[in-house]
């Protein structure tokens, strides 16, 4: 849609929920623009050497003719963005009279020498996108419907027209044409084309996103290793959330979420290893409670939401997540070896900053535990570090699946639940009918 908006020479809107990568998408746009283009040196709107458009440049090539200094723009200094915000103008857009600089060169003020111009001018022969067009105010967006149109802009108390050479570009949230402002009809019919973006459809996108975006390659005495599936269970949560019904889909849950999480979940795991003088910083599923500021903050609830509290339905999400993820890599796997040591008596309490090697001998007391991360890609051999990890992966999507309970008092265990006493028999029904009175 966008390449159909581009080749069309539209302007375009990119419409979608929050973390959707909408200004991304837009600043990516002078990757289809040529490496540099010419223009004449200190022209504040980028003027062609051959086609000069403002009233300076025209002067300067009747001036110097074939001499006239030319310069270079190159891709990114094609491109302009503004933030719209309340307090925008049209003199910041479009331009205005500038007094000092008709004082300092000794112009009329009616010259064209004298103008100021904005923003939009500026990009000419470029690029100009405005982020969060429905808080523009209205009479901005009156403004804009000339150069959208007839492709040209008046400024303010000047009988001219500058035919601009500028592709507009918009970014805009669903929920703020209610929540904020509007985009005018008028303005909105003058839009090209208007494209919805959307969420990764699939995990393996997300996590694609996550590792580019995420700041997880550092400069530390534990070297920071993230197992496949504790990035799976990250980029699971958004996608968990995205279909939790606590949450308010209006809103959306931003792809800012995974990332944010996946950068806690490594701090987490480098505190503990640094504390522990580890030189591997491995992250596990007890990292990925440890970052629940880094998702309560990410998503609006809905009235159920509320009353259970943000905390509390974040960790259902994160006990759904891990489940998911758990069915993928132990549908078919026998674990009731497992589940039986603890229906048996066992439980297993540890410190979540505890040493690997410390939490790693309790976790050999588990019949079968260690034996079953194979799936995972961990074998009994491999570091120990590892090994902790995927074993609490297998806890952790036992208890998702209710096969095994955690609390903090008791750690992993199994409930036993009361026999309820057995219901007595009927006796034998008489026969012999009672006699009427």
């Amino acid at each position: 849609q966008i390449s159909n908006a581009v080749l069309s020479r539209h302007n375009f809107i990119l419409l979608g929920l929050r973390g959707q990568a909408k200004s991304r998408i837009l600043r990516s746009l002078v990757m289809l623009l040529d490496e540099e283009v010419p223009f004449i040196a200190g022209c504040e709107i980028n003027d062609d050497p051959l086609e000069p458009i403002c009233r300076a440049c025209h002067e300067r090539l009747e001036e110097c003719g074939d001499a006239t200094p030319i310069d270079y723009l190159s891709q990114e200094q094609r491109f302009v963005e503004k933030l719209a915000t309340p307090d925008v103008t049209i003199a910041d857009i479009i331009g205005d009279l500038d007094p000092i600089k008709a004082a300092r060169g000794g112009h009329a003020l009616s010259s064209e020498l004298t103008i100021h111009y904005g923003l939009l001018p500026r990009a000419n022969r470029g690029i100009f996108a405005i982020n969060e067009l429905p808080d523009l105010a209205g009479k901005i967006q009156v403004g804009l419907f000339n150069i959208m149109q007839e492709g040209d802009v008046q400024i303010k108390g000047y009988p001219v027209r500058l035919p601009l050479d500028v592709a507009l570009v918009f970014t805009a949230n669903p929920e703020d044409y209610t929540a904020r402002g509007k985009i005018i009809t008028p303005l909105k019919d003058r839009i090209g084309s208007e494209i919805r973006t959307h969420y990764p459809s699939a995990i393996e996108h997300g996590m694609a996103i996550t590792a580019q975006e995420a700041w997880t390659d550092r400069e530390s005495d534990a070297r920071p290793l993230i197992p496949q599936f504790v990035r799976e269970v990250i980029e699971s949560i958004a996608f968990e959330a995205r279909q939790e019904k606590k949450i308010d889909k209006r809103s959306g849950v931003s792809q800012r979420m995974p990332i944010t999480c996946l950068e806690n979940v490594v701090s987490n795991a480098e505190r503990r290893a640094l504390r522990n003088r580890e030189s591997k910083a491995v992250a596990r599923l007890a990292d990925v409670y440890a970052a629940l500021p880094s998702l309560t903050g990410k998503f609006e609830l809905e009235y159920e939401g509320e009353i259970k509290g943000a905390d509390s339905v974040a960790r259902e999400i994160i006990r759904a997540a891990t489940a998911r993820v758990f069915k993928k890599y132990f549908d078919g796997v026998p674990l009731h070896p497992i589940v039986q040591w603890f229906e048996l008596g066992g439980n297993l309490k540890y410190a979540e900053g505890a040493p690997a090697e410390e939490i790693f001998g309790q976790f050999k007391k588990i019949q079968g535990l260690l034996e079953r991360t194979q799936p995972l890609g961990v074998k009994p051999k491999d570091d120990p570090a590892m090994l902790v990890a995927a074993a609490e992966f297998v806890l952790e999507g036992l208890y998702a699946l209710k096969k095994i309970s955690r609390n903090e008092e008791l750690g992993y265990h199994v409930e036993h639940r009361r026999a309820e006493p057995a219901a007595e028999e009927p006796g034998p029904v008489s026969s012999r009918r009672r006699p009427l009175n």
